[in-house]
């Protein structure tokens, strides 16, 4: 394709006066090719050695727009600041807080199906998984990679976490989701080794599959978003209780880092900004992306 003269132009802004006269643009329908000391379209070179492929250029009202909600996306983010802020209260109140046990029982399970997919990925045997009511879990192996099995709890956990939240701002994503939280679910049930694992996949199994035939799938959507508002508050909590505000033996930052030599501390604080960074990403791309749902009646 050859270039569109009338394009061949870059704004002093993209280079610096040294290279503003040795760069070229070229572009095309929909990317510009952005180069420094560039000779031919079809053997582009820069003058540090590299091309750089960026798209034309996205303008603060483009963003602007993108980031800002609809009618149906504001009534998502009440619903997860409600979630959030429920939570939050029911978690401390004596009696009341067992509202919540299903809920904090199947975020272990997936921390720990975490554990044991890193491991199985680094070449482990997965021996078992179990939850006790205390709201801990524990997952048996032999083999794998440290690296990769001792953060993936936390980490894993609170991507998926991220993921439901995300798939919150519309139903089809819901639903394709919570298919991936089912199989995750599955998983752990074949490794399951006491009752309260296999009973808690198996309730929340049999919920995801009937809100499946809840009216356009409402149900389901928000369960799901309730369910990764729970799980990322339940890792960031989980995180800044065992390693921020007290050291834990224990805990998988402490293991962790033992194995690296360096505080447990700063392990949990990475992980903790990892996770924030993982539901702010959530909720923006759910806010970018997933505008308009045609799965609800009032978009049709």
């Amino acid at each position: 394709m050859q270039p569109n003269m009338a394009d061949k132009q870059l704004s002093k802004e993209a280079l610096g006066p040294s290279e503003e006269k040795a760069a070229t643009r070229y572009s095309g329908p929909q990317m510009a090719y952005i180069t420094a000391g560039a000779t031919l379209p079809g053997h582009l070179s820069l003058h540090h050695g590299a091309a750089v492929l960026v798209r034309r250029a996205i303008t603060k009202d483009d963003v602007g727009h993108a980031l800002t909600p609809t009618q149906d996306q504001k009534y998502i983010l009440i619903a997860i600041c409600a979630y959030a802020l429920g939570i939050l209260v029911l978690w401390h109140i004596p009696y009341v807080n067992i509202i919540l046990l299903p809920f904090k029982l199947v975020t272990v399970a997936l921390h720990e199906f975490c554990h044991a997919a890193a491991g199985l990925c680094s070449g482990a045997r997965i021996k078992s998984i179990t939850i006790d009511p205390d709201e801990g879990g524990q997952t048996l192996m032999s083999g794998g990679k440290w690296c990769c099995v001792m953060p993936a709890g936390y980490l894993g956990s609170s991507l998926l976490g991220a993921l439901m939240v995300f798939a919150g701002f519309n139903v089809l994503a819901s639903k394709i989701v919570s298919v991936i939280i089912g199989v995750c679910l599955l998983a752990t049930l074949f490794w399951a080794k006491n009752w309260l694992t296999r009973g808690i996949t198996v309730l929340f199994v049999g919920l995801i599959v009937g809100l499946w035939f809840t009216p356009h799938g409402i149900g389901l959507r928000y369960v799901v978003l309730f369910m990764g508002v729970m799980s990322s508050l339940y890792c960031l909590w989980d995180i800044v209780d065992d390693t921020v505000r007290r050291k834990v033996n224990e805990s998988d930052a402490t293991k962790f880092a033992e194995k690296t030599h360096c505080s447990s501390r700063l392990c949990g604080l990475s992980w903790l900004f990892l996770s924030l960074v993982f539901l702010v990403g959530a909720i923006l791309l759910g806010l970018a992306f997933l505008k308009g749902d045609p799965s609800l009646p009032s978009n049709n």
